[in-house]
């Protein structure tokens, strides 16, 4: 059992101001995985004058500097990498070869396109008789979640320190394994006291006290929108620049043109990859109404196919997931549905047949589903699918976009005919043709799915701040 009791503050392992153990359960097997300290606003203040210490020198870092040490991080984050996908599985159930591929290679991934993006970033421009300069906003706080733990951490944490930004990390109490592993990863490459700072907690407690700490500039969030909105009040009174990447409820769209087949069982795919953790999951499919039969019948044969199971089992695709409160709203979002008299043609309540305990959810699919219902307004972050018949590409595209959320979309068909509907959706992203994103494009939502952009060069400028210098040779 993992024991993680301490905090990284100012470039070591310290005890929390309080104790206050926290046990931290595994999702396969409900047993205790590990205990964790939970913080209080003392342990946030240690961190965020630690952080404002090393502001002073690290600010002035030089962009050569602040390269090599980019370098170093990664890796020393090689260096651990399987110890990093083995922490994933055991804190949130990813199957392990999908935490070795997929979740730990989340980490390598930020790490290199944030090395890439630095070695040509302008951080002066010469604009006539005006200089612009762009400056590190100074102390980030960092809220991150446990779905995808690791890419949360990275992709806020390498950004920050290109730019020469200080920071103090909150991850989630609920998986917070791979985050200590990270802390020590920081610390082994070299990265000058204060610079990164790590304490654990609730969002009630820590989350809200980074969020409205006078000595933190900037707070950036992954979670839901509803903590989002709180964490945007408790960063209110202090000004503080705040992005958010929040909640979705994609859709996927396939045209009438497109090969049926793989788009149907692609999209079916993707919408449980993760046990259907994701926030730009496609969890509304889209299909002509004309079709609407035949792309059921895929979907269903599909999910059969996916085998639901342990972490370290052999051929599991999908594992738990990550907690009790999750498997819960899961379960009852899938039976406010029926009640409602949606078409269940697949999964349902409960847990699969051959699991007793565990956070275990059936694959479950959803025909002939309105828009209008809370199945397809809200986000059920679980391997529910939900298919939804259209008549036409302007129906498409007003139900895609009928959703408090705007992170992302996808479109399957014709290309030109495809692009042409990807320009109409009011979404930060669209992928088409089954392909996935990429670490050098900007990550982030329109509405009620967040503001700001992570990834590549696109991530640096929520971490900056502009000053203009004008009357130069005047």
């Amino acid at each position: 059992m993992r024991q993680y009791l301490q905090f990284y503050v100012n470039g070591e392992w310290i005890d929390p101001a309080t104790e206050n153990n926290c046990d931290v359960i595994n999702p396969a097997d409900e047993s205790i995985a590990g205990i964790i300290s939970l913080g209080s606003e003392a342990d946030v203040d240690k961190a965020a004058a630690a952080a404002r210490s090393a502001f002073k020198s690290f600010s002035g870092f030089t962009q050569r500097e602040r390269l090599d040490l980019l370098e170093s991080i990664l890796a020393s984050y090689e260096k651990h990498y399987d110890e990093i996908a083995l922490a994933i599985s055991d804190e949130m159930g990813a199957p392990l070869p999908f935490a070795i591929e997929e979740q730990a290679g989340c980490g390598t991934g930020h790490l290199r396109s944030a090395i890439n993006a630095l070695k040509d970033f302008q951080f002066v421009e010469d604009r006539g008789g005006t200089q612009i300069y762009k400056e590190p906003i100074g102390v980030c706080a960092f809220i991150t979640p446990w779905n995808w733990p690791i890419n949360q951490i990275t992709c806020k944490v390498a950004p920050a320190i290109a730019t020469g930004c200080t920071m103090i990390l909150k991850p989630s109490e609920i998986a917070p394994f791979s985050a200590y592993l990270f802390a020590q990863i920081m610390d082994e490459a070299g990265v000058p006291a204060g610079v990164f700072n790590m304490i654990n907690g609730d969002g009630p407690t820590v989350g809200a006290a980074m969020a409205a700490h006078a000595e933190v500039d900037m707070v950036s969030f992954t979670g839901s929108t509803r903590a989002g909105i709180l964490v945007a009040k408790a960063a209110a009174d202090t000004v503080k620049r705040v992005t958010q990447e929040l909640g979705g409820n994609s859709a996927n769209i396939i045209l009438d043109d497109a090969d049926l087949e793989s788009a149907v069982s692609g999209g079916t795919l993707s919408c449980f990859s993760n046990s259907g953790q994701s926030c730009d999951a496609p969890a509304r499919m889209l299909v002509p109404a004309a079709q609407h039969d035949e792309a059921v019948a895929i979907a269903v044969a599909t999910a059969r196919r996916v085998v639901v199971g342990a972490p370290r089992a052999d051929g599991t695709d999908i594992g738990p997931v990550v907690s009790k409160l999750q498997f819960d709203k899961i379960q009852h979002l899938i039976q406010q549905a029926i009640d409602e008299g949606i078409e269940l043609v697949c999964g349902g309540t409960g847990r699969p047949d051959n699991f007793d305990k565990g956070y275990y959810v059936k694959p479950t699919i959803f025909a002939n589903v309105d828009n209008s219902s809370t199945l397809a307004q809200q986000e059920i972050f679980g391997p529910v699918l939900a298919i939804i018949p259209y008549q036409d590409d302007d129906e498409a595209i007003r139900i895609a976009n009928d959703t408090p959320y705007g992170l992302c979309g996808y479109v399957s068909g014709g290309e030109a005919r495809a692009m042409q509907l990807a320009s109409q959706l009011r979404t930060g992203m669209v992928l088409l043709n089954g392909n996935e994103g990429s670490f050098d494009a900007p990550f982030g939502g329109y509405k009620q799915s967040g503001n700001g952009r992570e990834c590549a060069e696109y991530g640096f400028e929520d971490f900056l701040e502009i000053k203009a210098v004008m009357g130069i040779g005047d």
